[in-house]
C-alpha cells in the first residue's frame, strides 16, 4: 500500500475541515494545523472544491468547509478524488487486467486486496476520525499484533501462522 503526500494531506486537510464544522478555516490555519506546505495545500483544496467536497468563500468570515455533512464522506472519497482509483495496476482498474498461464490468477488477488482496501477506507468517515470511534470491522484490524509491523522487500507475514500470530521472524 502506498499512500502519496498528496493524499494524505487532502485527507488531513479534509479532517480538519471536519472538526469545525459548518465553521470555515483558511488554507494557512490547515497548512499549519497539520504541517502541510500552504502552496501545496492550496492546490489540494482547489481539487476538493472542483469535486464539489468543499466550499470556499471570501471575505473576513471566508475560508474552506465541508460541502457535505463529515458523516457522508468517506476516506475513499477524498483519496479518489486526488488518485483515481483506489487500487489499479499499470494505470488499470484491477478487474481490467489479465495475465497469461502461470500468472493467471493474479488478477484476481489484484481485486482482491482492492476489495480489502475497500472494507477499511469505504466504512471510515471525516466523522470518525474526528471523533477518534472507528468502525468495529477497523478497530479489530488495528487490535492485530502485526498490524503495527510493517515488512520490508525481504521480511514476510506469510510464515504459515495464522492471523494475529507473530511472525516466526522479526523481519522489519
Amino acid at each position: 500500500m502506498r499512500i502519496s503526500a498528496r493524499v494524505d494531506y487532502a485527507v488531513r486537510a479534509a479532517i480538519e475541515l471536519a472538526a469545525v464544522a459548518p465553521d470555515a478555516l483558511t488554507c494557512d490555519r490547515i497548512a499549519q494545523a497539520q504541517g502541510i506546505p500552504s502552496r501545496f495545500l492550496q492546490s489540494i483544496l482547489g481539487d476538493l472544491q472542483h469535486a464539489r467536497l468543499v466550499t470556499s468563500q471570501r471575505g473576513r468570515e471566508g475560508g474552506y468547509r465541508l460541502a457535505l455533512p463529515a458523516e457522508q464522506v468517506s476516506i475513499a472519497r477524498v483519496m479518489r478524488i486526488e488518485q483515481g482509483f483506489l487500487a489499479e495496476v499499470h494505470g488499470q482498474r484491477p478487474e481490467d487486467v489479465e495475465y497469461p498461464g502461470a500468472a493467471t490468477a493474479l488478477a484476481s488477488v489484484w481485486v482482491a486486496a482492492r476489495e480489502s482496501y475497500r472494507q477499511v477506507l469505504e466504512r471510515v468517515t471525516l466523522a470518525d476520525v474526528v471523533a477518534g470511534t472507528l468502525p468495529a470491522n477497523v478497530t479489530e484490524l488495528v487490535e492485530l499484533e502485526g498490524a503495527w509491523r510493517s515488512f520490508g522487500a525481504t521480511g514476510s507475514q506469510d510464515d504459515g501462522g495464522a492471523a494475529g500470530e507473530k511472525p516466526a521472524t522479526a523481519a522489519g
